[in-house]
């Protein structure tokens, strides 16, 4: 059942429609349903601002019902978007927005379209037995997750806003509901591309892919094959966007093909968490049984799904099905070296090590390194982090995270011989991160009304890299009793 229809006020003019004009076909108009009593959790006051939006207007009564859907500018037109999604493996033939609506799009301070959308904002025709809605503690973790992996440089769609909806969701109990605002560069996804292709529709597809171009990856338009273009892109895209995960140690758990975005953003922050100990096995998915997308095997999920786009994709690469499929491949190849290529960067940045350290001298350093954290289950930020403070002639705070410091004190000989550089450590190692204990605490907190450790939190993520005082417990790994550690989609 839909709300009454909204009303149209202030923010006119500000918002534009273009998936909804271009590709009716995979957008399905809707109305978010009414919010009876909305409450302002958390407002990203710089990120509204870099909209045009004023902080001091989301926050009245009409910036709460724009962000909650229940206003709806003129030159908006609220769609929930039609995908297909590869569930764990299973195809989902018609997945689409379930409880999620593309409000409109907008253009930022700096001239670059973003998507606005809302989740947890009711059912909509994509819904099948769920009930649209969201509750408080699922919107605020994307929220506290995003902010930190944007603020720890690494490509994210963003959290503009948290309301509470004054509506009750039942999950295993009774939760108080919330919508989330969720800004992107856009919402296309490896599902969107299968879910074209699906309908036999080959216009929809070309239309589809040049809409991506246009708005993603416009060299793609350049080239003499700007289809191919387009999938090469989205391979280093997604390359250098895995490696950075891998590199801060984040698990994404539940990287399905609805959940890879074309513009290369990290999206959907459910059944995720960053790993405390050491472990390539981390799985902190609750419906992750097989641990398909365990930590270590994030990369090779990536190449999976890429190979689903390339599927998708084949008739628009060559006329002829071999041809088309030769590209595919020669393209799919470029993956493993990209990713290759992005991850030891990223592990010589991590280490200090200079330009000039050539790679006979960094791979072993790195194996043995990884040989060390996997047999002591080190605390991966910590260790990192203190790493500094060993390349400046301090190891304790290193070395005192292994069983064996034996061992560690001759990897460091090793390492130590090359003149690492601390303060570059210190620019890609964060301080601070979503601590699974801390993101738990703050989110009881706020289903409870209390909303202190949630800004508390926030404020130690949003500037990761600088060691501040008296924010020691947001550096601190999580305490012995804490156990191990599962999450939830939230549905």
């Amino acid at each position: 059942m839909t709300a009454a229809a909204p009303s149209t006020v202030s923010f006119d003019g500000r918002f534009d429609s273009r998936f909804a004009r271009e590709l009716g076909e995979m957008a399905v108009p809707w109305q978010a349903e009414t919010a009876p009593d909305p409450r302002l959790l958390v407002l990203n006051e710089p990120l509204a601002a870099g909209l045009g939006l004023d902080p001091t207007h989301l926050r009245g009564p009409e910036g709460l019902r724009l962000l909650t859907g229940n206003l709806v500018p003129n030159g908006a037109t609220p769609v929930a978007q039609a995908y297909t999604g590869h569930q764990f493996g299973w195809l989902a033939p018609r997945l689409g927005d379930g409880r999620a609506l593309l409000l409109g799009e907008i253009t930022d301070a700096g001239g670059h379209l973003r998507d606005v959308h809302l989740k947890g904002s009711g059912r909509t025709p994509f819904a099948r037995g769920g009930d649209g809605l969201a509750a408080v503690g699922p919107m605020l973790r994307e929220y506290i997750v995003s902010e930190a992996m944007h603020a720890m440089g690494i490509p994210t769609t963003r959290s503009l806003a948290v309301v509470a909806t004054g509506r009750p969701v039942l999950r295993d109990t009774m939760l108080p509901g919330a919508v989330l605002t969720r800004v992107a560069s856009g919402h296309l996804r490896v599902g969107s591309f299968q879910y074209a292709r699906a309908t036999g529709d080959i216009n929809l597809l070309r239309r589809l892919a040049d809409h991506a171009i246009t708005r993603h990856h416009p060299g793609a338009a350049e080239a003499g094959n700007p289809y191919v273009a387009l999938f090469q892109a989205v391979i280093a895209a997604q390359a250098s966007l895995v490696a950075q995960w891998m590199l801060v140690g984040f698990v994404h758990g539940v990287m399905n093909t609805d959940n890879m975005t074309i513009s290369g953003e990290t999206i959907d922050y459910g059944p995720c968490a960053f790993m405390d100990a050491f472990d390539p096995a981390a799985v902190y998915s609750s419906i992750d049984e097989t641990g398909r997308y365990a930590y270590r095997n994030q990369p090779a999920m990536a190449e999976w799904n890429l190979t689903r786009l390339a599927e998708s994709l084949l008739p628009l690469f060559h006329d002829g099905q071999e041809q088309a499929v030769a590209l595919a491949q020669e393209s799919l190849a470029g993956f493993r070296r990209q990713y290759s290529a992005a991850w030891s960067a990223g592990m010589r940045a991590k280490l200090g090590l200079h330009h000039d350290v050539d790679d006979d001298a960094a791979s072993p350093l790195v194996d043995g390194l990884l040989s060390l954290l996997q047999a002591g289950r080190a605390d991966h930020t910590s260790f990192f982090r203190g790493l500094g403070a060993a390349a400046r002639g301090h190891r304790e705070a290193a070395r005192s995270l292994l069983p064996d410091p034996a061992a560690f004190d001759a990897w460091a000989e090793r390492w130590s011989a090359l003149s690492p550089d601390a303060d570059a450590m210190d620019r890609v190692n964060p301080v601070y991160i979503p601590r699974n204990h801390l993101v738990e605490e703050a989110l009881t907190a706020a289903t409870g009304g209390e909303l202190d450790p949630l800004k508390r939190l926030l404020d130690a993520v949003t500037n990761p890299y600088v060691e501040r005082p008296g924010l020691d417990r947001y550096a601190a790994a999580a305490p012995a009793d804490f156990g191990a550690y599962r999450t939830y989609c939230g549905t």
